[in-house]
């Protein structure tokens, strides 16, 4: 599981990494466009995936703002890295 977030983690930056060039100078033709709206999406999305994280984890984790930057940032795949790490947790306090 750890490689499989490790990877996603490594796509999303790359899409992240794409769609911020894609800002500052902009593809021509319908790739700039469909990168635009990419980033609409990604934002949005990961802003949803920001409030899921606050409620299934504040009660459970100590929260700092550098775990808010990795969820914005990564979006599922920080969650379920945060994810194993709770129930890493559980089992922890079942032994």
């Amino acid at each position: 599981m750890k490689t499989i977030i490790r990877a996603g983690k490594a796509v999303t930056l790359l899409a992240w990494v794409l769609m911020g060039y894609n800002l500052a100078f902009p593809f021509a033709g319908i790739i700039g466009n469909l990168l635009t709206w990419l980033l609409v999406i990604t934002v949005l999305m990961h802003g949803l995936q920001l409030g899921i994280f606050h409620w299934l984890f504040a009660k459970r984790l100590t929260l700092k703002s550098a775990d808010y930057l990795q969820v914005l940032i990564f979006g599922v795949f920080a969650i379920l890295h945060y994810r194993s790490r709770t129930l890493g947790q559980s089992q922890h306090h079942l032994n």
